[in-house]
Formats: structure tokens, C-alpha cells, sequence
């Protein structure tokens, strides 16, 4: 979480064909995307969730700006590739929650997909 250098907000939606892909373990199936395009999608090892509430303040500020930009396109994009993967929706039920409440997602370096919820 103290690297939010590689943070993916909604808006550039690394959970694409490629990213949704490998995270279920199967192939790309678009033919159409760059090879460099496939070859940069993010591996996701692990998912985890976080609630807003649960940030530190420098963090939380950068979430919330990364949401400001967010189009509710993007937004309603990313919540179905949430709900297509089931490890990610897995994670969520496992919390109570569900992909309407995620605003924003982290990949990191090493795999961990984070998602960051907004409760009530």
C-alpha cells in the first residue's frame, strides 16, 4: 500500500483482455492487441481489499484523485471485469462487499491486485 507508484485507477482499466486473462490462467484471446500490450499485462497472484476508511491520508488523497478522474464509464467497465473474475469476486464476497463498491484498483509489482472499496 505505500506504493501507490504503479496505482491503476479505473480510468486506465489495466484488468483489460489481457489482465483479465491471466488472472483467470487462460490465453488472450484478441488478436488485435499490440504484442507489446500483452506482454506488459500485470500476472494478478494475489487479490486483496481494502476499505477507504482503512487508509492513511496521503493515500486516501491520492485514491480520491485518481476517482475524481474517473469517468462512470470507466467505473461501470471495471466493476464488470470484477465480476468476471472470480477470484476477485470472490475476494469481495469473502468481505461482505461487492464490485459496486469498488472505486479504485493497485497492481503491484509482484501481483497483488488491490481493491480499494467505499462502505457505507
Amino acid at each position: 500500500m505505500r506504493n501507490l507508484t504503479g496505482m491503476v485507477v479505473v480510468a486506465a482499466l489495466s484488468l483489460g483482455a489481457a489482465g483479465i486473462a491471466q488472472a483467470q490462467g487462460t490465453s488472450p484471446q484478441s488478436e488485435t492487441q499490440a504484442p507489446a500490450a500483452k506482454q506488459s499485462a500485470p500476472t494478478i497472484k494475489a487479490v486483496q481489499v481494502v476499505d477507504l476508511k482503512e487508509l492513511t491520508p496521503p493515500v486516501r488523497s491520492q485514491v480520491d484523485a485518481a476517482i475524481a478522474r474517473t469517468s462512470a464509464e470507466d467505473m461501470q467497465k471495471l466493476r464488470k471485469s470484477i465480476d468476471a473474475v472470480p477470484e476477485m469476486a470472490s475476494a469481495l464476497k469473502a468481505k461482505g462487499l461487492n464490485s459496486s463498491q469498488i472505486v479504485a484498483i493497485n497492481i503491484d509489482d509482484k501481483g497483488m491486485l488491490t481493491l480499494f472499496a467505499k462502505t457505507a
